[in-house]
């Protein structure tokens, strides 16, 4: 059974690590290239090639899958894959590619499509509120084969998620999806290549579409005299745990007349109060908010 893996992100060393648990190793593993991180501007190979270096598994990251890069097509062709694997690869795979394999090529897509296709399924689900009872615990996990479209392809096995508590952060859920995306897949496989398994066209009256996560949607209007409470203080909390660690929640003081960026890390609600615990103010490290707090009001 030989398997091509795509991925690049930490959910897909999760994917990765649990198929690894199962005895399913891909033969070669398809990332993206290095990208400059930091503010130096590191180079910086992706979770994905640092973990198939590790892993003695050969990895490549070409800069483009269209159908002018003639050698990466001879290369997934002539080393003849039985089936292709994608779990978070961030980029479109054309149809020369996801082609080529007898058994085509699956996804794991961290949500219950055909909702919350696209860029963002794992922070959307958190904005949402999808896993919590008032929504029947709604998140999950599909494993479907790709097609054309963006998350569209026919749905091979879904599963529904209930946490024990939530709201979770964005890190955690990514590590539960990607789990259970793992051992969905590796439960499935041996029924996918016997050709047992129909997959069965999505709903396309139910489709929700997420878009990408950009810097500024991480802001959140704070009045510090004046926490929020109820309904605001909640989807205020679904924002610092969806926007974890990237772009992360935030807020601005005034400080000497000077607009300060305020990072929230860590809150909570208490009384239907918005409770923050802990910030990374601009230009320092993450303290107590209550310290950050009793600073700020004697500096006023």
């Amino acid at each position: 059974m030989k398997i091509a893996f795509f991925g690049g992100s930490e959910f897909s060393v999760y994917v990765l690590n649990e198929l690894k648990a199962h005895g399913i190793l891909p033969g070669l593993i398809i990332t993206t290239p290095d990208k400059p991180k930091g503010r130096k501007l590191v180079l910086t190979p992706t979770p994905v090639k640092v973990w198939a270096q590790k892993n003695d598994i050969e990895v490549i990251d070409p800069s483009s899958l269209k159908k002018d890069n003639a050698s990466l097509l001879y290369k997934l062709q002539a080393l003849s894959f039985n089936l292709f694997l994608v779990a978070s690869y961030g980029k479109i795979i054309p149809k020369e590619i996801f082609n080529i394999p007898e058994k085509k090529t699956l996804n794991i897509h961290p949500s219950l499509l055909p909702k919350y296709r696209g860029a963002s399924p794992i922070q959307s689900q958190i904005l949402n509120d999808a896993g919590s009872p008032e929504h029947g615990g709604g998140v999950g996990v599909t494993i479907m084969q790709i097609d054309e479209g963006m998350d569209t392809g026919p749905v091979v096995i879904q599963k529904n998620i209930v946490t024990e508590s939530w709201p979770l952060g964005r890190k955690e859920l990514e590590k539960i999806l990607a789990t259970e995306g793992a051992r969905l897949f590796a439960h499935i496989l041996p029924e996918w290549i016997k050709g047992a398994i129909d997959p069965i066209i999505q709903n396309e009256d139910e489709a929700i579409y997420c878009k990408k996560v950009e810097k500024e949607d991480g802001e959140i209007q704070i009045d510090l005299n004046n926490p929020p409470t109820d309904k605001v203080a909640y989807q205020n909390l679904l924002k610092i745990k969806a926007f974890e660690e990237w772009p992360t929640a935030y807020f601005f003081v005034e400080r000497n007349d000077k607009k300060m960026r305020v990072i929230i890390t860590d809150a909570t609600i208490k009384n239907d109060i918005l409770k923050i615990l802990k910030v990374i103010p601009e230009g320092k490290k993450e303290m107590i908010f209550e310290d950050f707090l009793r600073g700020w009001k004697n500096q006023k």
